[in-house]
Protein backbone atom coordinates (compact mmCIF):
# COMPACT_ATOMS: atom_id res chain seq x y z
CA UNK A 1 0.00 0.00 0.00
CA UNK A 2 1.34 3.31 -0.70
CA UNK A 3 2.76 4.83 2.47
CA UNK A 4 0.77 8.22 2.94
CA UNK A 5 -2.55 6.28 2.55
CA UNK A 6 -1.34 3.62 5.45
CA UNK A 7 -0.28 7.06 7.38
CA UNK A 8 -3.89 8.24 6.52
CA UNK A 9 -5.53 5.12 7.85
CA UNK A 10 -3.27 4.97 11.20
CA UNK A 11 -5.16 9.06 11.92
CA UNK A 12 -8.39 6.99 11.55
CA UNK A 13 -7.56 4.30 13.24
CA UNK A 14 -6.16 6.49 16.41
CA UNK A 15 -8.92 8.84 15.74
CA UNK A 16 -11.79 5.96 16.50
CA UNK A 17 -9.86 4.34 18.96
CA UNK A 18 -9.60 7.72 21.27
CA UNK A 19 -13.44 7.95 20.41
CA UNK A 20 -14.01 4.37 21.72
CA UNK A 21 -11.19 4.36 24.81
CA UNK A 22 -10.50 7.58 25.48
CA UNK A 23 -6.69 8.40 26.73
CA UNK A 24 -5.03 5.98 28.53
CA UNK A 25 -5.82 6.11 31.78
CA UNK A 26 -2.94 4.43 33.56
CA UNK A 27 0.89 4.09 32.80
CA UNK A 28 0.38 7.38 30.10
CA UNK A 29 3.92 7.30 28.88
CA UNK A 30 3.82 11.26 28.95
CA UNK A 31 3.10 11.24 32.94
CA UNK A 32 6.45 9.54 33.23
CA UNK A 33 8.15 11.56 30.75
CA UNK A 34 6.79 14.37 33.04
CA UNK A 35 8.12 12.89 35.87
CA UNK A 36 11.63 12.06 34.46
CA UNK A 37 11.61 16.02 32.93
CA UNK A 38 11.00 17.40 36.81
CA UNK A 39 13.96 15.03 38.17
CA UNK A 40 16.19 16.33 35.78
CA UNK A 41 14.95 20.38 35.90
CA UNK A 42 15.54 20.03 39.58
CA UNK A 43 19.23 18.70 38.89
CA UNK A 44 20.13 20.95 35.87
CA UNK A 45 18.48 24.52 37.03
CA UNK A 46 19.99 25.07 40.31
CA UNK A 47 21.28 28.69 39.04
CA UNK A 48 18.43 30.18 37.52
CA UNK A 49 19.58 33.48 38.11
CA UNK A 50 22.52 33.19 35.80
CA UNK A 51 21.67 33.35 32.41
CA UNK A 52 24.09 31.27 30.47
CA UNK A 53 24.23 28.60 33.45
CA UNK A 54 20.24 28.01 33.15
CA UNK A 55 20.12 28.39 29.05
CA UNK A 56 22.61 25.52 28.88
CA UNK A 57 20.81 23.74 31.27
CA UNK A 58 17.26 24.18 29.60
CA UNK A 59 18.69 23.06 26.41
CA UNK A 60 20.81 20.27 27.79
CA UNK A 61 17.75 18.36 29.50
CA UNK A 62 15.86 18.68 26.51
CA UNK A 63 18.49 17.12 24.17
CA UNK A 64 19.06 14.37 27.17
CA UNK A 65 14.93 13.80 27.59
CA UNK A 66 13.90 13.58 23.73
CA UNK A 67 16.95 12.50 21.84
CA UNK A 68 17.61 9.11 23.47
CA UNK A 69 13.58 8.51 22.55
CA UNK A 70 13.28 9.64 19.43
CA UNK A 71 16.44 8.00 18.18
CA UNK A 72 14.99 4.03 19.63
CA UNK A 73 11.50 5.06 17.96
CA UNK A 74 13.51 6.11 14.81
CA UNK A 75 14.61 2.39 14.90
CA UNK A 76 11.22 0.56 15.51
CA UNK A 77 10.84 -0.07 11.50
CA UNK A 78 13.65 -1.71 11.31
CA UNK A 79 12.60 -4.55 14.04
CA UNK A 80 8.94 -4.59 13.85
CA UNK A 81 7.04 -5.07 10.23
CA UNK A 82 3.35 -6.16 9.07
CA UNK A 83 0.77 -5.64 11.31
CA UNK A 84 2.46 -5.29 14.56
CA UNK A 85 4.03 -2.39 13.08
CA UNK A 86 0.86 -0.87 11.97
CA UNK A 87 -0.56 -1.71 15.33
CA UNK A 88 2.13 0.03 17.35
CA UNK A 89 1.65 3.56 15.06
CA UNK A 90 -1.91 3.44 16.05
CA UNK A 91 -1.29 2.94 19.77
CA UNK A 92 1.64 5.21 19.89
CA UNK A 93 -0.71 8.12 17.80
CA UNK A 94 -3.68 7.38 20.33
CA UNK A 95 -1.93 7.93 23.18
CA UNK A 96 -0.46 11.11 21.64
CA UNK A 97 -4.26 12.48 20.57
CA UNK A 98 -6.50 13.65 23.28
CA UNK A 99 -9.80 14.47 21.40
CA UNK A 100 -12.27 12.58 24.10
CA UNK A 101 -10.64 13.89 26.93
CA UNK A 102 -10.49 17.23 25.82
CA UNK A 103 -14.55 16.98 25.01
CA UNK A 104 -14.80 14.92 28.62
CA UNK A 105 -13.23 18.23 30.49
CA UNK A 106 -15.01 20.34 28.33
CA UNK A 107 -18.53 18.78 28.69
CA UNK A 108 -17.91 18.86 32.43
CA UNK A 109 -18.48 22.23 32.40
CA UNK A 110 -20.85 22.84 30.38
CA UNK A 111 -22.82 20.30 32.27
CA UNK A 112 -22.26 21.98 35.53
CA UNK A 113 -22.93 25.51 34.22
CA UNK A 114 -26.24 24.63 32.53
CA UNK A 115 -27.27 22.55 35.68
CA UNK A 116 -26.66 26.59 37.70
CA UNK A 117 -24.13 24.72 39.62
CA UNK A 118 -21.03 27.52 39.64
CA UNK A 119 -19.38 25.87 42.24
CA UNK A 120 -19.25 22.21 40.40
CA UNK A 121 -18.36 24.44 37.10
CA UNK A 122 -15.52 25.98 39.06
CA UNK A 123 -13.91 23.33 40.30
CA UNK A 124 -14.12 21.65 36.60
CA UNK A 125 -12.26 24.22 35.04
CA UNK A 126 -9.84 24.28 37.27
CA UNK A 127 -8.63 21.40 36.24
CA UNK A 128 -7.94 22.33 32.85
CA UNK A 129 -6.83 26.01 33.09
CA UNK A 130 -3.73 27.42 35.24
CA UNK A 131 -6.58 30.59 36.68
CA UNK A 132 -7.58 31.41 39.86
CA UNK A 133 -10.88 29.49 39.45
CA UNK A 134 -12.95 30.76 42.74
CA UNK A 135 -12.64 33.94 41.03
CA UNK A 136 -14.79 33.41 38.01
CA UNK A 137 -17.83 34.62 36.99
CA UNK A 138 -20.36 32.19 35.39
CA UNK A 139 -19.22 33.89 31.95
CA UNK A 140 -15.61 34.08 33.14
CA UNK A 141 -15.68 29.83 33.33
CA UNK A 142 -17.37 29.14 30.10
CA UNK A 143 -14.91 32.01 28.57
CA UNK A 144 -11.50 29.47 30.28
CA UNK A 145 -13.56 26.79 29.31
CA UNK A 146 -14.07 27.39 25.50
CA UNK A 147 -10.18 29.22 25.27
CA UNK A 148 -8.89 25.93 26.73
CA UNK A 149 -10.70 23.52 23.87
CA UNK A 150 -9.87 25.52 20.73
CA UNK A 151 -6.44 25.85 21.94
CA UNK A 152 -5.48 21.81 23.30
CA UNK A 153 -7.80 21.47 20.31
CA UNK A 154 -4.39 22.72 18.21
CA UNK A 155 -1.66 21.25 20.23
CA UNK A 156 -3.19 17.65 21.20
CA UNK A 157 -5.04 16.38 18.33
CA UNK A 158 -4.56 18.41 15.34
CA UNK A 159 -0.72 19.09 16.07
CA UNK A 160 -0.31 15.06 16.72
CA UNK A 161 -1.94 14.57 13.36
CA UNK A 162 0.26 16.94 11.49
CA UNK A 163 3.50 15.85 12.69
CA UNK A 164 2.36 12.19 12.41
CA UNK A 165 1.12 12.76 8.30
CA UNK A 166 5.27 14.87 8.13
CA UNK A 167 7.03 12.85 10.20
CA UNK A 168 5.68 9.46 11.58
CA UNK A 169 5.82 8.50 15.01
CA UNK A 170 9.52 10.18 15.55
CA UNK A 171 7.98 13.96 14.61
CA UNK A 172 4.83 12.93 16.44
CA UNK A 173 6.02 11.97 19.86
CA UNK A 174 9.24 14.86 20.15
CA UNK A 175 6.27 17.30 19.40
CA UNK A 176 4.53 15.77 22.33
CA UNK A 177 7.68 15.65 24.32
CA UNK A 178 8.62 18.96 22.96
CA UNK A 179 4.93 20.14 24.48
CA UNK A 180 5.09 18.84 27.46
CA UNK A 181 8.61 20.46 28.53
CA UNK A 182 6.61 23.85 27.35
CA UNK A 183 3.98 23.43 29.58
CA UNK A 184 6.16 22.59 32.13
CA UNK A 185 9.26 24.85 31.95
CA UNK A 186 7.72 27.61 29.62
CA UNK A 187 7.04 30.30 32.55
CA UNK A 188 7.71 33.61 32.56
CA UNK A 189 9.15 33.64 35.97
CA UNK A 190 11.96 33.50 37.72
CA UNK A 191 13.40 29.94 38.27
CA UNK A 192 11.80 29.75 34.31
CA UNK A 193 12.77 32.18 32.14
CA UNK A 194 15.81 31.42 30.76
CA UNK A 195 16.28 27.02 31.71
CA UNK A 196 12.86 26.94 29.78
CA UNK A 197 13.37 29.14 27.17
CA UNK A 198 14.87 26.48 24.86
CA UNK A 199 11.91 24.66 24.98
CA UNK A 200 9.13 27.03 24.67
CA UNK A 201 10.89 28.15 21.55
CA UNK A 202 11.37 24.66 20.02
CA UNK A 203 7.18 24.54 21.09
CA UNK A 204 6.67 28.29 19.28
CA UNK A 205 8.48 26.42 16.37
CA UNK A 206 6.40 23.03 15.85
CA UNK A 207 3.45 24.70 16.61
CA UNK A 208 3.72 27.20 14.01
CA UNK A 209 2.08 25.51 11.31
CA UNK A 210 -0.45 23.28 12.74
CA UNK A 211 -1.75 26.29 14.43
CA UNK A 212 -2.92 28.33 11.81
CA UNK A 213 -3.69 25.44 9.76
CA UNK A 214 -6.32 24.75 12.29
CA UNK A 215 -7.37 27.96 12.84
CA UNK A 216 -8.42 27.74 9.33
CA UNK A 217 -10.60 24.85 9.77
CA UNK A 218 -11.83 26.96 12.47
CA UNK A 219 -12.57 29.07 10.08
CA UNK A 220 -13.83 27.43 7.53
CA UNK A 221 -16.27 25.10 9.96
CA UNK A 222 -17.83 28.32 11.78
CA UNK A 223 -18.94 31.80 10.87
CA UNK A 224 -15.67 32.11 8.24
CA UNK A 225 -16.05 36.12 7.32
CA UNK A 226 -15.78 36.62 10.87
CA UNK A 227 -13.24 34.71 12.10
CA UNK A 228 -10.56 35.33 9.26
CA UNK A 229 -11.75 39.13 9.78
CA UNK A 230 -10.67 38.32 13.90
CA UNK A 231 -7.77 36.00 12.95
CA UNK A 232 -6.38 39.28 10.89
CA UNK A 233 -6.79 42.22 13.17
CA UNK A 234 -6.39 40.05 16.87
CA UNK A 235 -4.18 37.36 16.60
CA UNK A 236 -1.13 40.08 16.43
CA UNK A 237 -1.88 41.00 19.96
CA UNK A 238 -1.90 38.06 21.58
CA UNK A 239 1.62 37.10 23.54
CA UNK A 240 1.45 33.67 21.88
CA UNK A 241 2.36 33.41 18.02
CA UNK A 242 0.32 30.09 18.03
CA UNK A 243 -2.62 30.56 20.09
CA UNK A 244 -3.12 34.08 18.88
CA UNK A 245 -4.34 32.74 15.50
CA UNK A 246 -5.96 29.57 16.81
CA UNK A 247 -8.11 31.46 19.69
CA UNK A 248 -8.78 34.54 17.85
CA UNK A 249 -10.24 32.47 14.41
CA UNK A 250 -11.69 30.14 16.74
CA UNK A 251 -14.28 32.77 18.78
CA UNK A 252 -14.75 34.22 15.68
CA UNK A 253 -16.06 30.94 14.24
CA UNK A 254 -18.35 30.64 17.20
CA UNK A 255 -19.66 34.37 17.03
CA UNK A 256 -18.10 34.87 20.46
CA UNK A 257 -16.24 37.31 23.24
CA UNK A 258 -13.06 35.87 24.54
CA UNK A 259 -9.80 37.04 26.19
CA UNK A 260 -9.90 40.21 28.72
CA UNK A 261 -9.02 40.08 32.15
CA UNK A 262 -8.09 36.66 33.62
CA UNK A 263 -7.37 36.24 37.43
CA UNK A 264 -4.96 34.32 37.96
CA UNK A 265 -3.17 33.69 41.62
CA UNK A 266 -0.29 36.16 41.31
CA UNK A 267 -3.09 38.77 39.92
CA UNK A 268 -5.62 39.98 37.05
CA UNK A 269 -4.04 39.21 33.84
CA UNK A 270 -5.38 42.18 30.91
CA UNK A 271 -5.32 40.05 28.08
CA UNK A 272 -6.73 41.57 24.70
CA UNK A 273 -10.26 40.82 23.49
CA UNK A 274 -10.64 38.03 20.80
CA UNK A 275 -13.44 37.39 18.58
CA UNK A 276 -16.77 39.23 17.98
CA UNK A 277 -20.22 38.77 19.91
CA UNK A 278 -21.65 37.85 23.43
CA UNK A 279 -19.90 36.33 26.63
CA UNK A 280 -19.47 32.81 26.49
CA UNK A 281 -21.78 30.47 27.55
CA UNK A 282 -22.31 26.67 28.07
CA UNK A 283 -23.90 26.87 24.68
CA UNK A 284 -20.07 27.78 23.69
CA UNK A 285 -17.80 25.36 25.58
CA UNK A 286 -20.10 22.85 23.72
CA UNK A 287 -19.58 24.37 20.66
CA UNK A 288 -16.29 24.55 20.56
CA UNK A 289 -15.85 20.86 21.62
CA UNK A 290 -18.38 20.34 17.83
CA UNK A 291 -15.71 22.36 16.27
CA UNK A 292 -12.88 20.66 17.26
CA UNK A 293 -14.92 17.30 16.38
CA UNK A 294 -16.11 18.50 12.75
CA UNK A 295 -12.37 20.10 12.38
CA UNK A 296 -11.05 16.16 12.87
CA UNK A 297 -13.19 14.74 10.72
CA UNK A 298 -13.14 17.29 8.07
CA UNK A 299 -9.04 16.90 7.93
CA UNK A 300 -9.66 12.98 7.83
CA UNK A 301 -12.24 13.24 4.62
CA UNK A 302 -9.87 15.43 2.94
CA UNK A 303 -7.24 13.40 3.72
CA UNK A 304 -8.59 10.33 2.37
CA UNK A 305 -9.43 11.76 -0.54
CA UNK A 306 -6.13 12.91 -1.04
CA UNK A 307 -4.91 9.26 -0.27
CA UNK A 308 -6.93 7.10 -3.19
CA UNK A 309 -6.46 10.56 -5.49
CA UNK A 310 -3.04 10.02 -5.55
CA UNK A 311 -3.66 6.09 -5.55
CA UNK A 312 -5.97 6.69 -8.79
CA UNK A 313 -9.25 5.15 -6.75
CA UNK A 314 -10.99 8.81 -6.55
CA UNK A 315 -12.50 9.95 -9.67
CA UNK A 316 -9.92 12.82 -10.94
CA UNK A 317 -6.81 10.95 -9.50
CA UNK A 318 -4.07 9.84 -11.76
CA UNK A 319 -4.27 6.21 -12.39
Amino acid sequence: MDTFLVAVAVCLAAVLLDLVAGEPRRWHPLVGFGRGAAVLEHWLNRQPKQPGRSLAGGLLGVVLLTAPVVALIGLLPNVLHGGLWLAVQVIVLWSALSLRGLAEHGKAVSGALQQADGERARAAVGRIVSRDAAALSDSGVAAAATESMLENGADAVFASLFWFLVAGLPGVVLHRMINTLDAMWGYRNDRFLYFGRCAARLDDLMNWLPARLTAITYAVLGHTRLALRCWRSQAKTWDSPNAGPVMAAGAGALGVTLGGPAPYASGIKHRPLLGDGAAASAQTVDGAIALVRRGVWLWLLVLMALALALKGLWPGGAG
